[in-house]
């Protein structure tokens, strides 16, 4: 038995954060039941590249789904719903505060049908403050909570992540944190509640070292200074002899002294405390005297805490994450095209999902 089986959610979220929320409880064994605008759906259909009738984008985040069409403008919108609301577990949806209100879809007028409810509102900067309803994507949330400011490249500038952490780590992943406390907490009582998820708010956990040693000593962490941002030779991104790079992350003394060891780093360098800087030199010009592929080798089995920066497609392909079987599941199209499905923290013991599923068409489940 998964543990989400006979779960009911309405999804009204679009894009990232909802869509990746709903995913996972799918996974867990929930039913998703996606409400799309007529004629164009959820945004992310639109994307690039395509993946038969829409985006590979939209694939990757709703394997698994349904979807269902509805005006939410018509004065009909709730009574078509209700009856769906007054059997539904959860609701998840992204709007601006007060959207879902106006539309008479809000938490109040929602748990009036069904007291139960769990209802979800993840947003950019949460239900109240001043910036409640300003425009904003990831990386505005990650500028103005002092994140991306930790950041910088060779020329100071703060350097754009890879990653939507604001959308997953500060949207999706909490939703999914809060939805399960609040079902376990309406075990106990019966009552749902209302989530107000802050993908902003979410974005200071990640820098609780730097919270704490402002606090602690008044010293506010700069970008290039501290131990994780560029300021220490045992936390540092090297450059091989082919234009490749190691990361190495030998922060304690006993791999800082194997890594000065394998490196045949000179003996005047390997008590880095008080000039780090001219340690990273030292370091930097030992680690461009040779390709990756010999680091690679030398630093294999070895405790050092260091790796070859690989390539996406490396990754993928590599024996360990293979072994883990991250990429066991698959998503195919309408046009019989198949991919990967998207690999997501959800134990394999609860997923019973099958090993190949698609995504719902818009509208396609409207008669069900």
């Amino acid at each position: 038995m998964q543990p989400l089986k006979g779960i009911k959610v309405l999804d009204f979220s679009t894009l990232l954060p909802g869509p990746l929320a709903t995913l996972l409880l799918a996974e867990a064994g929930a039913e998703i039941i996606k409400v799309e605008r007529p004629g164009r759906g959820d945004e992310m259909r639109s994307y690039t590249p395509r993946f038969g009738a829409d985006s590979v984008n939209f694939a990757l985040l709703n394997r698994g789904k349904r979807s269902i069409t509805i005006d939410l403008k018509s004065p009909q919108a709730l009574e078509q719903l209700t009856p769906l609301i007054q059997e539904t577990d959860i609701v998840v949806e992204q709007f601006r505060p007060g959207v879902m209100d106006r539309l008479g879809l809000g938490y109040e007028q929602l748990s009036s049908l069904n007291p139960g409810i769990i209802y979800c509102s993840i947003t950019g900067y949460g239900q109240s403050g001043p910036k409640a309803r300003a425009a904003a994507h990831d990386l505005n949330y990650i500028a103005e909570t002092g994140l991306l400011g930790l950041s910088a490249g060779a020329d100071g500038a703060p350097i754009l992540p890879p990653a939507l952490i604001a959308d997953i780590a500060g949207g999706a992943y909490p939703a999914i944190m809060n939805i399960l406390l609040a079902l376990r907490t309406r075990d106990q009582s019966g009552d749902g509640c209302h989530l107000d998820i802050s993908m902003a708010d979410g974005m200071f956990t990640f820098m609780y070292w730097a919270l704490g040693e402002a606090q602690a000593t008044n010293h506010w962490p700069r970008p290039g200074d501290e131990l994780v941002t560029g300021g220490s030779p045992r936390y540092q991104v090297y450059r091989t002899s082919d234009n490749r790079f190691v990361a190495a992350a030998p922060l304690e003394q006993k791999f800082w002294e194997n890594f000065c060891q394998l490196i045949d780093l000179p003996a005047e360098y390997r008590d880095d405390e008080n000039h780090e800087a001219e340690v990273k030199k030292a370091v930097a010009e030992k680690i461009a005297q040779a390709p990756a592929s010999y680091w690679s080798e030398c630093f294999a089995g070895q405790d050092v805490c260091c790796s070859v920066v690989a390539t996406l497609a490396e990754a993928i392909e590599g024996p360990h994450f293979q072994h883990r079987k991250l990429f066991q599941y698959s998503i195919s199209s309408d046009t019989g095209q198949s991919i990967n499905a998207l690999p997501v923290p959800v134990a394999p013991g609860f997923r019973e999902v099958p090993r190949k599923t698609g995504y719902p068409g818009l509208g396609e489940n409207n008669e069900r």
